[in-house]
């Protein structure tokens, strides 16, 4: 039974296993969690065991997926696109020292933003890192090229940066799996002159990170991400990741004669690159994401006509599609009929029952008695609360900026200052704006909403919850009367009004944590006891 049916997201995670990883790093993000959870779900006969728990943010996600690869085992660590935002750090000096096992970086994009703040296209940081980075347009070509990206990372001793789109990494298709590889065996170096990096390490480093580029980019020459689909005309398409899908499929459709030079590995493969150009009159580049190499070709190769979504042939937002494609060439698809009239669109809500619907009911109450009604909050299913028929919350803007948002607003003199934060995102990098307000004796509300349970992206285990929170709080250096617990229901109204409101009014840092389990997780538990971890 090596073929299975799996999602792109399922096809990284089964290649990863079967290349021989000791361990899985992650944060839950869509649309980049159900890597994890298939390892999760399928590595327990693996020997040696495949380490798989969730980690705390990003950051703590990808250095301990290097410390891993330190120590000459192969590491996966996986996140969103934003989520690469917060392990940038890490990420960019781990080019720097490079790596002993291998160590893959996959980085799942969301086009469209279909679930998340914005549309950052992640091969920019695998360029900015000069790091190889691979993006594969078929599951079976995500399977094979994670297997392939260990051995590159190995070779190079390099992390390898693996980026799929939303489209890619929630569709399925039929995967033929390869026999399984060993884990490595432990082999960590002790070489401080090129893992400590103080300034002379680092420089002498970078020089090597440099003189790499050329054997990078003869990958790329050879690799079977980067290939060419010959046609006669004089327009071509250069066509990277998935955008190679639909323009094969628009190119079939409408008979285009039209030769496609498809990427999927960079940097740039520059030979084919410039051997392409030589062949055509004009070139549109299809790429999801930002025009990040059309940006370098036109760079380049200004005396040709290059289109793409700089000059308006495709569109400079959202996701591709065949459409797209077919109308850079003046063809149009028939869209068959319209949607009926009485179908409508659904807004997102919360859950009915949830228990952020009854701290909101709450928190407007108490707030509706102040001049200032603004209130923080963070990413989560508690977002929801900026929608009607609440109307709770008034900025979101990255994970944990509610708690140092409030506090800036403090400062400011914005009062009451309050944050609404969830108890993952809390321990994500809540804590330390928290940390900040308390060195300040700033005079800010905190209201943690413990679901016990990271509730967006599935139901995942949370890294604090319930007497933990508190125990964090109080480390923390929150004064103990000041951190109280409310219980989310219609029934303790009156109670969670009182507390609210007390700890609102307070003019220091207070907590309130609201606990009460998320309802759809209960309901999975009760279902699947087996399942509960």
């Amino acid at each position: 039974m090596n073929k299975r049916l799996l999602l792109g997201a399922e096809a990284i995670a089964l290649g990863a296993l079967d290349a021989g990883i000791s361990g899985v790093y992650a944060y839950p993000g869509t649309p980049s969690t159900e890597i994890t959870e298939y390892i999760q779900q399928n590595s327990a006969d693996r020997q040696p065991p495949v380490r798989s728990a969730w980690s705390a943010n990003e950051k703590t996600a990808y250095e301990a997926a290097l410390g891993m690869a330190y120590a000459g085992k192969r590491s996966l660590v996986c996140m969103k696109h934003v989520g690469l935002n917060v392990a940038a750090d890490a990420f960019i000096n781990s080019a720097i020292t490079g790596v002993n096992g291998g160590l893959v970086l996959a980085v799942a994009d969301d086009p469209s933003m279909h679930s998340s703040q914005n549309e950052q296209d992640s091969r920019v940081y695998g360029k900015f890192a000069m790091v190889p980075v691979i993006e594969p347009a078929s599951q079976q070509e995500l399977y094979d090229a994670t297997r392939e990206a260990f051995d590159m990372s190995e070779s190079l001793g390099l992390p390898v940066l693996l980026r799929l789109t939303t489209r890619l990494s929630h569709s399925r298709a039929v995967v033929e799996s390869a026999p399984e590889r060993a884990q490595n065996r432990l082999h960590a170096l002790c070489e401080p002159e090129r893992y400590v990096l103080m300034p002379q390490n680092a420089r002498r480093q970078y020089e090597h990170l440099v003189s790499l580029q050329p054997r990078l980019e003869e990958f790329s020459e050879h690799s079977g991400l980067n290939t060419l689909v010959p046609g006669n005309g004089k327009s071509g398409v250069i066509a990277f990741g998935i955008a190679f899908n639909y323009v094969m499929e628009a190119r079939e459709i409408f008979e285009l004669d039209c030769p496609v030079l498809r990427i999927g590995c960079y940097p740039l493969p520059r030979k084919k690159v410039e051997a392409f150009f030589a062949g055509c009159d004009s070139v549109l580049v299809a790429e999801e994401g930002y025009p990040v190499y059309e940006e370098l070709l036109r760079g380049f190769f200004g005396g040709k006509q290059i289109r793409g979504r700089l000059d308006g042939a495709l569109p400079r937002t959202g996701e591709l599609d065949t459409d797209h494609i077919a109308r850079a060439f003046g063809r149009h698809l028939d869209h068959g009929l319209p949607i009926p009239g009485i179908v409508s669109n659904r807004p997102p809500e919360l859950c009915k029952g949830c228990g952020h619907r009854d701290l909101y009911e709450a928190l407007n109450i108490v707030m509706g008695s102040y001049d200032q009604k603004h209130v923080f909050s963070d990413i989560g299913c508690y977002t929801l609360g900026a929608l009607p028929p609440f109307n709770a919350i008034h900025t979101c803007v990255d994970m944990g900026a509610s708690v140092t948002m409030a506090k800036g607003a403090a400062d400011a003199g914005l009062l009451p200052a309050v944050a609404v934060i969830g108890d993952s995102t809390f321990t994500h990098s809540g804590m330390t704006g928290l940390l900040d307000a308390v060195n300040d004796r700033s005079p800010v509300t905190i209201i943690i909403s413990d679901n016990d349970t990271v509730a967006m992206t599935g139901g995942q285990s949370s890294s604090a919850t319930g007497s933990r929170l508190i125990e964090i709080c109080l480390g923390i250096g929150v004064e103990k009367e000041h951190i109280r617990t409310i219980v989310p229901l219609k029934s303790h109204l009156d109670e969670n009004i009182t507390v609210l409101g007390e700890e609102i009014a307070y003019e220091g840092v207070s907590v309130v944590i609201a606990q009460r389990e998320c309802i759809e997780n209960a309901a999975r538990k009760k279902r699947n006891p087996a399942a509960n971890h």
